[in-house]
């Protein structure tokens, strides 16, 4: 009989194209990966992908049954927190994740003032990073998600949660960093660091929407993954930087100055949950104003 794990190992590998990686995902080795999908091809007596060289390709029945799967699965989680939510010794958490690596303050105020205001209704977080977000939310593995904003495709409502002003971010020996603020054609005039659009797509669409305000086109340096190799770049003189005022407010390094800028930007953090073709869960619609300031 075909089982969910078939389905769940099925859609992971169907998903990356490549063993490795899935069986990373679904954390089991790449054999009994291996193994369960040639299992599912066997009960279903069709071939699910076409396995050529260096490369992985689902057949049209694997791309059939990959639709199909997705669906079934999402069913599945939902009859399982129906059930739990009828229980009324059960509490059902909300399953939030963090995207683009954010830890600032705002943050943390949202999750702990929502603790004090609805204490019935627990929180459960999963870092993870923004593509990693956009499906967890589509599959319905998670209920809402914070972020810098992710690609649109119609299954997804993002909201402003909250800006933080940007400031410079140049190293302690950089001769803007006594400057009392920075003007951002003078700022843009260094090689810049900046974050990767595989890791940060929604950061780096807002920061190059305000970079293109000016005239001046930077030059990019170096490419960075996460805030700790971003600062430890600029920190190393391989670049200047942008950083908003919340995650500055959390460093204290002093290799590193933040500088305001002469010009008014800000970055917005977005909360993000998956559009439903009725109304939100109770729940999720409360938490949705929480974060987005609307209750």
């Amino acid at each position: 009989m075909i089982e969910l794990r078939h389905l769940r190992y099925f859609v992971a590998v169907a998903e990356e194209l490549n063993f490795r990686r899935a069986a990373e995902r679904v954390h089991i080795d790449q054999t009994p990966l291996s193994r369960a999908i040639r299992d599912l091809e066997d009960q279903l007596g069709v071939q699910l992908f076409v396995r050529a060289p260096r490369k992985l390709l689902l057949t049209p029945a694997g791309l059939r049954l990959l639709k199909e799967a997705r669906k079934i699965l999402i069913r599945v989680e939902r009859a399982q927190r129906a059930v739990r939510e009828t229980d009324a010794r059960f509490r059902a958490p909300l399953r939030i994740g963090v995207a683009d690596g954010i830890i600032q303050p705002k943050l943390s105020e949202c999750l702990s003032t929502w603790r004090a205001q609805a204490p019935e209704i627990p929180l459960a977080l999963t870092e993870m990073r923004a593509d990693e977000l956009a499906m967890a939310l589509q599959r319905e593995e998670i209920d809402a998600g914070f972020s810098f904003g992710l690609p649109e495709n119609g299954a997804l409502a993002q909201q402003s949660a909250w800006n933080y002003p940007i400031m410079a971010l140049v190293p302690a020996t950089h001769e803007l960093a006594s400057a009392p603020a920075i003007s951002f054609p003078d700022l843009l005039a260094f090689p810049m660091v900046s974050c990767r659009p595989d890791r940060h797509p929604g950061l780096l669409q807002q920061m190059r929407a305000i970079v293109r305000r000016y005239p001046v086109v930077p030059t990019i340096a170096e490419e960075a993954s996460t805030l700790a190799g971003y600062v430890t770049r600029v920190a190393a003189n391989m670049g200047v930087g942008l950083v908003d005022a919340g995650h500055m407010a959390i460093l204290t390094r002093s290799d590193v100055i933040a500088v305001p800028l002469v010009e008014s930007e800000s970055v917005t953090t977005f909360v993000v949950h998956k559009r439903q073709r009725f109304a939100l869960p109770e729940p999720l619609k409360r938490f949705v104003a929480h974060a987005t300031g609307s209750n």
